[in-house]
């Protein structure tokens, strides 16, 4: 069973003018973003370097952070540009608070619980949540 929906939908003009400003922005930035996405105004998005990738319909809430390089890389393997790619799938929540770091792929469907730390490919339809991010359960598809 897909997950449902319990997101408030944007009610005001001045509201919508702002996602789909900010969407645009982040476009123009080079991230790939689907349709129906919403990303609040407080969620960081690695724009500096490597790729992000967002599904039709996905979440990502307030303070959360997707991070598509690791600067610190470069310290370690002076030839490591540090770069990666982040793909989030369709269906996507992610949390208030979490973290998801460069090179992780989140399957269609998934829930990332409040301040999870994501360090490795999360499977479609499960909710993770913890530091590091673990499986707690599997969603029952429809």
């Amino acid at each position: 069973m897909a997950h449902k929906k319990t997101r408030q939908t944007i009610s005001t003009p001045l509201e919508k003018l702002v996602q789909s400003i900010r969407n645009a922005y982040l476009r123009k930035k080079g991230l790939s973003i689907g349709k129906n996405c919403f990303i609040s105004l407080g969620a960081k998005l690695d724009t500096c370097a490597g790729k992000i990738i967002i599904g039709d319909r996905c979440e990502i809430t307030y303070g959360c952070v997707i991070l598509a390089h690791d600067a610190s890389a470069k310290r370690i393997d002076r030839n490591r540009k540090g770069s990666g790619t982040v793909s989030l799938g369709n269906d996507v929540f992610i949390g208030v608070n979490s973290i998801i770091l460069p090179n992780v792929t989140i399957g269609d469907n998934s829930i990332i619980g409040a301040g999870a730390v994501v360090t490795k490919d999360v499977p479609p339809n499960v909710v993770v949540a913890g530091n590091p991010a673990k499986i707690l359960r599997r969603l029952s598809e429809c």
